[in-house]
């Protein structure tokens, strides 16, 4: 026994090594690339052997007769965006999405697109934007879910209404199948001929095929045989969308593309419930609408409590709503037709909105329910596994209501949304799979019956995967079953291809993700009281919807930069969140905290936050590296930079008094060289300048003015402005002043810890907060406003300090009332000079994800300013940009983030609050940046 785990160990290398000598793509067997393609978007953990990434159709083919050779499982993967675990198994994976993710030919007069398998949808929807041309269906995926993986669960999206699903849209694959064929398909007369046997099974079938299958639009589940029909024209690429990657790999897809709508407008209608909501969608439908999408107000309150009111712009009144988009040749016919659809419903109130910001805003709330929905309306954690369920239309109404009693008879509950125009519903719910995963297996078995009873299907869009292919016999009878059976048998004989899904299916709660990692509760670190205390909780929040992996930046996202740089997955949220997973299951990650893959994983996390705002399900993978920096080092010697960047501010007030001779070494280039390597820095920066005086010693000399019926103001000056830029300090007692603010100036060295909390030195943050509570609690309890000047500091009293301080008093009252400048002075009744400037702004990533950049914008475009924003990291981050080995990256986020906004926007003057950015502009490009007290007060003097 003792020579099994050796000799498997042994077998995977040196298939490993055969793969990597016959291919150009990368090959990895490393466990931690093993632990981050070990699930999707699912429940799901299936730990494969190897990852293949293949650079091209040579590399797909001698991948899969490796796999033959050793009767290795094969499973391909896109994006990993599949709910339903389509996208996970043993043995071998082959990711699509790095190298074979080109678009290769747009024929505009024929109205199609020839792709390679790893496209992601944006991608392709941005190459046919000049031709005014798009791809159909849209799921809300659409920014990292790739063509090929559309094709295996056969997508749909709010547009399949109107242009169908992915079936409907393709018009050729080029299809490697399991015994190592490589076939062209398509439809015709002769479209079964490639696959022998094919014909046969299909004649000799006719009944079951045109009695059990395209029963209705989104009878996606099972096998979509009925393409294969002599009256649908023999079909065999809309036959294999939805086949999952069970009966071949696609190496190469043909699809029909469409005009893009002239002027649709969005008509929003409101409901007593959902259900009522459902009940009208079949008086709508002659309309012909482009999209019909249910929404419910379970999901927007969940909206409103984490982002506020203004989040959920523009909706009428009512408990359920429907979402609809009307198309015309032009917005006022368009307008037109949304009113007489609203004149045929039976809807408590309505509106309607032209296209523009208030309807990109509300389809980005329906865009982004899979994570939104993660979480229940009384906070618990949502799964998938029946988040995709389908009936005809006209039972749809009737269906949400037996559905939602039979949760409440589980006791279970969950945010329903989704393709009401289909009758598509999505839905997670709050199973405990921690605590009583059984609960998943009988209520999705009575949901199942339910389904099937209104002539539903099990899956809408997402396919069946691990999640509801044992279920199918639910819908269909022995015989059906049976010839999917042989289908896949025709293309993959040995069972090589994604074994487990469909055909032979393997126990729905088989191989399930949460049940297996260990509780890992709260101790001297975070409170984690978002997730009741529980770091394991906390980390599964990650459901693996990959919106990390999307360039969310032309919408103003910053998430995530350094994926966007490397474009591996080990650095996207997603891969860092399954790392610390793995680490929590003890599989293939397995030495805990100080595992070295958790700490590869998190190595280019730049613990900027942005995943806090703009992951949907509420990562904040910025917390989660501090704790387990915290966990790690407990006790144990540090890596260097911990001592000195993590303590930059102590060093700060020790070598603030020699200013000038510190700053005349660090001119000298060895000595810089040699004083950042003592510092665990890269060579290849800068040397901070220290200010001549401090501002503590400088503000002897400021003379704050008494205007007793002014806003009190605590004006608290972190240590970077201190010793760094006291200048910025100096212009913001200008600037509050000349508003008619009553300024007083905080106690010298008060500090947020915020290096202290970025590198995982949690106690001595704690001592730092604490001190910092008993300094600012007095002026907060006496009226004060504590204004402060530092974005990433601001943050810090904003969010980490309940989260580390949770029993302190007065820290709650602090977090709610510590303002940056822009957020007091746009509450004054102040009339602040128009300043008509032009201007690039980098916001600091700490400022977007917890305070939000909307009232600093909004302010500084009263001020008569030309605002362009540079959305995404600057790529400094505090230390991450300083430390030995971040350094490429760091000039890559800068290079094609802020740097690139500067050499295209050479009008523009730049303001950048945060000093990490300040630095980097200048450290990379020499350009100057401003504070905003700085551009201010130059108009007031």
């Amino acid at each position: 026994m003792t020579d099994i785990a050796p000799t498997i160990l042994d077998r995977v290398q040196h298939i490993a090594a055969r793969l990597t000598e016959l291919l150009d793509g990368d090959v990895d067997a490393s466990s931690l690339t093993r632990s981050m393609y070990s699930t999707d978007a699912s429940n799901y953990r299936v730990v494969p052997d190897i990852v293949v990434l293949p650079q091209d159709s040579d590399d797909v083919i001698a991948a899969l007769d490796i796999a033959r050779e050793y009767s290795l499982a094969v499973t391909a993967r896109g994006g990993g965006t599949s709910m339903a675990g389509n996208a996970i198994g043993p043995g071998l994976v082959l990711d699509f999405s790095r190298y074979m993710n080109k678009v290769l030919h747009v024929d505009p007069e024929n109205y199609t697109a020839t792709v390679q398998p790893g496209v992601v949808l944006a991608d392709l929807q941005q190459e046919l934007a000049p031709y005014g041309l798009r791809f159909g269906p849209d799921p809300s995926s659409a920014n990292r879910c790739t063509v090929a993986g559309m094709v295996g669960n056969n997508a749909c999206g709010p547009h399949g209404l109107s242009y169908g699903r992915t079936a409907d849209n393709v018009v050729t694959i080029k299809l490697l199948t399991g015994h190592g064929v490589v076939l062209e398909v398509g439809a015709g007369p002769n479209g079964l001929d490639a696959v022998p046997g094919l014909e046969d099974l299909v004649m000799g079938e006719l009944s079951v095929l045109r009695t059990e299958f395209g029963r209705f639009n989104r009878q996606i589940s099972g096998y979509s045989l009925e393409h294969l029909l002599p009256e649908n024209n023999r079909n065999l690429a809309a036959a294999l969308a939805g086949t999952e990657g069970t009966v071949g790999i696609i190496l190469e897809a043909t699809v029909r593309v469409v005009p893009r709508s002239a002027a649709p407008a969005l008509a929003v209608l409101g409901y007593a419930d959902m259900a009522t909501a459902a009940d009208d969608v079949v008086n709508l439908l002659p309309h012909k609408p482009l999209a019909l999408e249910g929404l419910d107000a379970a999901m927007v309150d969940v909206i409103r409590r984490t982002k506020g009111d203004s989040a959920t712009p523009g909706l009428p009144e009512g408990r359920g709503w429907l979402m609809i988009e009307v198309d015309g040749s032009d917005t006022e016919e368009a307008l037109r037709n949304a009113e007489a659809l609203i004149a045929d419903a039976s809807a408590l109130d309505a509106v309607v909105h032209s296209a523009g910001p208030e309807a990109i805003r509300l389809w980005q709330i329906r865009a982004d329910g899979a994570g939104l929905a993660s979480r229940t309306a009384d906070g618990e954690q949502a799964w998938p596994g029946w988040e995709d369920s389908a009936v005809p239309p006209e039972h749809l109404g009737a269906y949400l209501r037996e559905l939602t009693a039979l949760m409440q008879a589980h006791e279970l509950s969950g945010l329903a949304y989704g393709h009401f125009g289909d009758g598509c519903i999505h839905l997670r719910i709050d199973f405990p799979l921690g605590r009583a995963p059984e609960v998943l297996r009988r209520f999705v078995e009575a949901a199942a019956e339910l389904a099937t009873s209104y002539g539903g299907s099990l899956s809408g869009e997402h396919g069946d995967g691990r999640a509801r292919s044992e279920l199918l016999h639910t819908m269909y009878s022995h015989e059906a079953l049976e010839v999917m059976s042989r289908f896949k048998g025709l293309f993959d004989p040995d069972d090589l291809l994604n074994p487990g899904v469909v055909v032979r299916p393997k126990p729905l709660d088989a191989d399930l993700r949460r049940p297996g990692a260990a509780t890992m509760t709260a101790s001297d670190g975070f409170a984690f009281a978002h997730d009741d205390g529980n770091f394991t909780n906390a980390i599964h929040r990650c459901v693996g919807i990959g919106k990390c992996r999307a360039d969310t930046r032309e919408d103003g996202g910053f998430m995530c930069p350094s994926y966007i740089a490397t474009r591996d997955e080990k650095d996207s949220t997603r891969g860092r969140a399954r790392a610390l997973q793995e680490m929590l299951n003890g599989g293939v990650v397995s030495d805990g905290w100080a595992s070295p893959e958790v700490h590869e994983a998190l190595d280019l996390c730049l613990s900027c936050k942005a995943c806090a705002n703009d992951c949907p399900t509420g990562v904040d993978m910025a917390t989660y590296k501090s704790e387990t920096l915290h966990r790690t080092y407990q006790g144990r010697l540090r890596p260097r930079s911990h001592y000195t960047l993590g303590r930059l501010p102590q060093w700060l007030r020790l070598v603030g008094p020699f200013g000038r001779l510190v700053n005349a070494l660090g001119k000298i280039t060895p000595l810089r060289k040699a004083m950042l390597f003592a510092m665990g820095a890269d060579s290849r920066r800068a040397m901070p300048t220290l200010a001549a005086k401090s501002f503590r010693r400088l503000r002897k000399n400021v003379r704050t003015t008494a205007k007793p019926e002014g806003t009190k103001v605590v004006l608290w000056v972190d240590s970077f402005t201190d010793h760094l830029n006291p200048e910025i300090a100096l212009d913001a007692v200008t600037v509050l002043e000349a508003a008619g603010c009553e300024v007083t100036i905080a106690e010298p060295d008060i500090c947020c810890g915020l290096t202290l909390v970025s590198t995982g030195q949690l106690p001595a943050a704690k001592r730092e907060l604490t001190n910092t509570v008993e300094v600012l609690h007095p002026y907060v309890a006496a009226g004060y406003t504590v204004v402060g000047l530092e974005p990433s500091c601001i943050a810090t009293l904003r969010s980490d300090l309940v989260e580390l301080l949770p029993q302190e008093p007065g820290a709650r009252e602090i977090a709610k009332q510590v303002k940056t400048v822009a957020e007091l002075l746009a509450a004054l009744d102040w009339q602040p000079p128009q300043l008509d400037r032009k201007l690039l702004i980098q916001p600091h990533c700490h400022h977007y994800a917890i305070m939000g950049f909307e009232t600093d914008q909004k302010f500084l475009e009263n001020l008569g300013c030309d605002v362009e924003i540079s959305a995404g990291c600057c790529g400094l981050a505090g230390n991450f940009g300083m430390e030995r080995g971040h350094y490429e990256v760091s000039v890559k986020i800068a290079e094609d983030g802020i740097l690139d906004k500067i050499s295209q926007s050479p009008d523009r003057e730049v303001l950048a609050d945060g000093f990490s950015c300040r630095t980097q502009i200048t450290d990379l490009d020499g350009t100057s940046s401003k504070h905003l007290v700085q551009l201010i007060a130059e108009h007031l003097r």
